[in-house]
């Protein structure tokens, strides 16, 4: 008897200052939406771990990106709507490999392909701030300081 009334009960805590029933209908609601969750399978969907995007069984492909800026992909991948997991390879050069469903093959690589778009868009302009720095050292003459003392007698 004991035994099934371990296995039935259920510890929920609750942060509150003033705990009253509206709270408490409210944290048990989100309880069953969470068991409700866990029983119908959660489908991740965008930025994942490597786990999770083998567990949903619909093969998975991989591309390696060499480029330091992940963040900049992350938000072009998001766009699109790829679920995708980004692992992190240390050595001489940091380079990332991005694994994906196969079925997001196509959106991928036009997430890729706009993604080179925008890097290579960034690497033909020159920083404006290095612009000023050069127009301001032509412009500006170069003031020559002499220091002279004089000695009183």
């Amino acid at each position: 008897m004991q035994e099934e009334v371990e296995q039935r009960s259920l510890t929920l805590a609750v942060n509150t200052t003033k705990m009253t029933g509206r709270i408490m209908k409210e944290a048990i609601s989100k309880y069953l939406a969470h068991r409700k969750n866990v029983q119908n399978g959660v489908h991740y969907r965008g930025k994942q771990t490597v786990r999770h995007l083998v567990g949903q069984n619909q093969g998975v492909s991989n591309v390696e990106l060499t480029d330091s800026d992940a963040k900049g992909f992350e938000k072009i991948a998001r766009h699109y709507g790829v679920d995708y997991a980004i692992k992190k390879i240390k050595g001489e050069n940091t380079r990332y490999l991005i694994f994906f469903k196969s079925r997001d093959a196509d959106a991928l690589q036009a997430a890729l392909s706009e993604y080179a778009n925008k890097k290579v868009k960034t690497q033909e302009r020159p920083s404006l701030m290095a612009q000023l720095k050069d127009l301001t050292a032509t412009l500006t003459p170069k003031r020559e300081k002499h220091k002279e003392r004089e000695v009183c007698r």
